[in-house]
């Protein structure tokens, strides 16, 4: 076929691919898009990020066209030679080999200023299988290094001989879950790019205790939770920020949500964390968003994680734990975290006589590389203001 601005040129859909980057590396995650489809793309233009065991990477693409689609999510973790897009291009396009362990053509890669690339020589008597058996188990390169040399290949079972002998007597091991990976991998991406900076304000929580007791005191077949309306508040002041409806694509570029995507931190049995994701959580309604809310923590306990690239806020909410204070981590692409922490007995701070009331503090911790300190007390501020004055919020 031909296209339009290209006459005579015909066009077709390659794929652009996983690329094979060093021995033995099995797979990698896609950290962020840089294009979306129908963008145009150069040759060696960057258009997505991923992540190995060793380096956060942009990787280019081989043919100037238009992309398709992407036919993987972020936070995907992807197969060396798995498909991650289409484009469609004018350009010649050479088949590739279908063997994983040969360099891929299909993509270019250059290593950004986050790359954690480790020092020393990676043993020449160790199969790619070999090695990836050991990352499963937990050894690192140093780790391999003191595997003693038979004058043959090392296999796995030499790495059972050797974890086996080197005081395995007195513990267990088991694989890290897959939840697991994936939010370990989120905050080590987080570590290596966000400048975390953190605010905190007390806040009077008598109105949502008092308001709270009156609707289970009503018998009420709706009756959300105090935190319930803690995160509405926080919603409804998410629509007035755009730095709160905002992420970072990659690492210049500021997008922002034209009404806002809230997360909630889910607890597992198992210490396992997930989010959950209530969608333009800035434009519902007091029960539409108690109900949304109720459904998508449901979905999450049932091991649904929602995280996604598009929810640039998350509340963790400690209060049942007896947790004041607490510094939260903010894991890109979101842009803050808000903590949560239990109801205690305060000072009244608005007046001259030593007055007691309840009190909740508030914690923000902000990426600094977008959003600065007045930014994040006005959020606050305003949160406080929402949480005092919530009976008004609610329509009553």
């Amino acid at each position: 076929m031909t296209h339009g601005n290209q006459p005579g040129k015909p066009m077709a859909e390659v794929s652009i691919k996983i690329p094979q980057i060093g021995e033995g590396l099995q797979e990698a995650r896609l950290v962020a898009t840089l294009k979306q489809p129908g963008d145009k793309v150069k040759r060696d233009e960057p258009i997505y990020q991923m992540e190995t065991d060793k380096a956060v990477m942009d990787v280019e693409s081989p043919y100037e066209g238009t992309l398709v689609k992407w036919v993987a999510s972020v936070d995907e973790i992807l197969a060396i030679g798995a498909d991650v897009a289409i484009i469609e291009t004018s350009d010649k396009v050479q088949e590739e080999a279908s063997d994983p362990d040969r360099p891929a053509e299909s993509a270019r890669v250059a290593a950004t200023t986050t790359s954690a690339t480790a020092g020393g020589s990676r043993r020449r008597d160790m199969p790619p299988r070999t090695r990836a058996y050991a990352k499963e188990k937990g050894l690192s390169d140093q780790d391999l290094a003191k595997i003693p040399e038979t004058g043959k290949k090392i296999m796995p079972e030499d790495v059972d001989a050797f974890l086996a002998g080197a005081g395995g007597e007195g513990y267990s091991e088991q694989q890290m879950s897959a939840a697991q990976r994936l939010l370990s991998s989120r905050l080590v991406r987080g570590s290596q790019l966000a400048v975390p900076g953190t605010e905190t304000i007390v806040s009077d929580w008598s109105h949502i205790e008092k308001l709270r007791a009156e609707i289970k005191e009503s018998g009420d077949e709706f009756s959300p939770s105090s935190f319930t309306m803690f995160a509405f508040a926080v919603a409804q002041v998410m629509g007035k920020h755009p730095y709160f409806r905002s992420t970072i694509v990659g690492d210049s570029t500021i997008r922002t949500y034209d009404h806002a995507n809230l997360g909630i931190a889910v607890a597992l049995e198992g210490d396992q964390l997930v989010i959950a994701k209530i969608e333009d959580a800035d434009t519902l309604g007091w029960r539409d968003f108690a109900d949304r809310m109720r459904e998508r923590i449901d979905h999450a306990r049932a091991g649904n994680d929602q995280a996604d690239a598009s929810i640039p806020l998350t509340i963790t909410n400690m209060q049942s734990f007896g947790l004041r204070d607490a510094v939260a981590v903010v894991v890109p692409p979101s842009v803050a975290t808000l903590f949560l922490g239990e109801a205690y007995n305060g000072l009244d701070q608005t007046v001259s006589k030593l007055k007691l009331q309840r009190c909740a503090n508030i914690g923000l911790t902000f990426d600094h590389r977008l959003i600065n300190g007045v930014g994040a007390a006005q959020l606050l501020t305003d949160v406080r203001s929402n949480v005092e004055n919530i009976r008004d919020l609610l329509g009553g």
